[in-house]
């Protein structure tokens, strides 16, 4: 059954088992954990960073950016988690959308690194 909202849940270890609608958040380990969304089982682990996932609380909800793309999984699903809410994303349009950004992302900081010809070091 697919997942409408998730209960913010403070732990500091990711339990073994986790259960369903629920996002556990280890703050001392900059980790976030849930079960995906699409009712799957396939437990979805984010680590909290200025790199990978930021997460935002108010007191009250979490909301993780960017979103969650689970492509390795059979499921390939994609949403945000934002206000607790799961907002799904259309496949073709935010998945295409998403690749394009890294690609203009890792294309930036290649370009950055040639321009120190460090290849000539080597």
């Amino acid at each position: 059954m697919r997942t409408t909202k998730f209960l913010p849940t403070f732990v500091r270890y990711i339990p073994e088992e986790l259960e369903e609608g629920k996002l556990y958040i280890s703050m001392e380990y900059a980790t976030a954990s849930h079960l995906c969304a699409c009712g799957c089982g396939e437990k979805v682990v984010t680590p909290i960073s200025p790199d990978f996932w930021q997460l935002f609380y108010d007191g009250k909800a979490i909301s993780l950016t960017p979103s969650i793309g689970n492509y390795e999984f059979p499921c390939q699903s994609h949403y945000f988690i934002r206000h607790n809410k799961v907002e799904w994303c259309t496949y073709d349009s935010d998945f295409k959308r998403s690749k394009r950004k890294k690609r203009r992302k890792k294309k930036e900081i290649w370009d950055k690194v040639r321009s120190w010809k460090l290849w000539s070091l080597l």
